[in-house]
């Protein structure tokens, strides 16, 4: 029987207590890892690539679904939610996770998580992962706060009123920020439909700006517009998108 690497990532150190002393009595699994918050967390799953994540939904700095939302869809585990709240395990099993766990963790349902995750490893498809990350973008209602980014052997909260525009960068966004740029994971569709739509709007396929750092909206010879930022960059908009610059000269 192939050996389950485990993360456990919880705020709680009599629950990770409790679930570590589970795993350490089942068979072919092991902790490779323990984190404290959702930043802990997307750092423990990034360098450590385990096989399955134990993790709380409600949790400081990031809850359990932005986790999974930031995550590479390519190498996501299998998750397993811990949560003291009937709404939230429903809302587990809508994103896809494999199991949740009700606080306090009694055996019988830890044994029954840790089965249906070892049919998950030896069957799941790629197209199921995907479908986990789309999924817990919408898991909590509201829109995007803030992103999450990368800078150096650290996660960084950027929060959203902070960002100029964003284009699109092979698979990554790229985040405009008082003249710096950063990056995160996502597409544009994702964060088109994250984002409050009163305050950014989409231009092109691969532009979004924010509406309060719009400079000018100027006409353009060929067709369309340009819409120029506070920081002096000019985008250009598309047909496709054309209506939604229109909307904000009305």
């Amino acid at each position: 029987m192939k050996v389950i690497r485990a993360i456990l990532v919880d705020d709680e150190p009599l629950t990770r207590e409790r679930i570590r002393t589970l795993i350490e009595k089942t068979e072919a699994i092991e902790v490779i890892g323990e984190g404290r918050n959702g930043l802990e967390a997307l750092d423990l799953i990034t360098q450590l690539t385990p096989d399955l994540v134990f993790i709380d939904v409600e949790m400081p700095e990031l809850d359990g679904f932005g986790v999974i939302r930031e995550l590479d869809p390519e190498n996501l585990p299998v998750v397993v939610f811990i949560t003291a709240y009937e709404e939230y395990a429903r809302q587990a099993f809508d994103i896809g996770a494999v199991d949740y766990l009700y606080k306090p963790v009694t055996p019988s349902r830890f044994a029954a998580a840790v089965g249906r995750a070892r049919e998950k490893l030896a069957g799941r498809s790629a197209s199921e992962l995907h479908a986990l990350i789309a999924a817990a973008t919408g898991a909590k209602r509201g829109y995007r706060k803030r992103f999450v980014v990368r800078r150096g052997a650290e996660h960084v909260f950027i929060p959203v009123e902070q960002v100029e525009w964003i284009d699109a960068a092979d698979n990554y966004l790229r985040l405009h920020v008082t003249g710096k740029t950063h990056f995160a994971r996502g597409t544009m569709k994702q964060v088109e439909e994250e984002l409050d739509p009163s305050l950014f709007v989409r231009i092109h396929r691969s532009a979004i700006v924010a509406v309060d750092r719009i400079r000018a909206i100027r006409s353009h010879e060929s067709g369309g517009h340009v819409v120029e930022m506070n920081d002096g960059v000019q985008l250009r908009t598309s047909r496709q998108f054309a209506s939604r610059v229109s909307g904000l000269l009305a």
